[in-house]
């Protein structure tokens, strides 16, 4: 009876084992990628759409707008963060009306079990948990213990080298916040479907298998039916 009991326990142990690495695996990304084209390179993001489906919505219309365009990083925390500022006061260029009402909204606290990992995209706020508006940080490290507490909507595909020459730049402390001496500007952003492309080649590679085949029925005619 001991063991038996032993056993359910150990069996117990075993699931919640299994159920914490299961929560805390990461989500599939979404088709859409991202690209933000910096002056010390390009950084590539995607979304989770099943995660954070608000919080996605928002910052993609503000991508899509060109809200983020000559926008900034203005913290870059080695081992950290690096966090795009607030399109509201970030942009060096003046935003026009669309941009602006995309920007003045917040969004709901979406909160996860996904985990703070380098490379992860999470949103910034205030104390309130509903206050994300457009700055996020992309994290530079693991910090468990934003876990829960941020919302994740997204993570880097391409450009850690990118990430890792931010790191590298001088900084000057203001308070909690780690900042570049240096400003890392925004240059311009663009999007993409990765799923279009992937029909895109498929569709190339469809059209020279039809030409070949076209090629060799010609080639059999000729042959048997000259």
């Amino acid at each position: 009876m001991w063991i038996r009991g032993f056993s359910v326990l150990i069996l117990g142990c075993i699931l919640l084992s299994l159920i914490s690495v299961i929560s805390g695996l990461e989500p599939e990304l979404g088709w859409t990628r991202v690209v933000f084209q910096t002056n010390y390179g390009d950084i590539e993001f995607g979304f989770f759409p099943t995660v954070a489906p608000k919080t996605v919505e928002h910052i993609f219309k503000l991508v899509r707008l060109g809200g983020y365009n000559t926008n900034h990083f203005f913290r870059v925390d080695k081992g950290f963060v690096a966090q795009v500022a607030d399109v509201k006061g970030g942009r060096s260029a003046p935003m026009n009306e669309e941009q602006r009402r995309e920007a003045e909204k917040t969004v709901v606290g979406e909160f996860s079990e996904v985990k703070h990992v380098r490379g992860i995209l999470s949103m910034g706020r205030y104390d309130d948990p509903d206050s994300g508006s457009s700055s996020f940080s992309i994290l530079l490290g693991n910090a468990p213990h934003l876990d829960g507490k941020y919302a994740i909507f997204g993570r880097v595909t391409k450009g850690d080298d990118t990430l890792t020459k931010l790191e590298q730049l001088p900084t000057r402390r203001e308070g909690i916040f780690v900042m570049p001496t240096e400003r890392i500007t925004i240059l311009s952003s663009y999007y993409y479907d990765t799923e279009t492309e992937n029909c895109e080649q498929d569709r190339s590679i469809l059209k020279r298998r039809l030409a070949a085949s076209a090629v060799e029925v010609e080639r059999q005619r000729m042959k048997c039916f000259p």
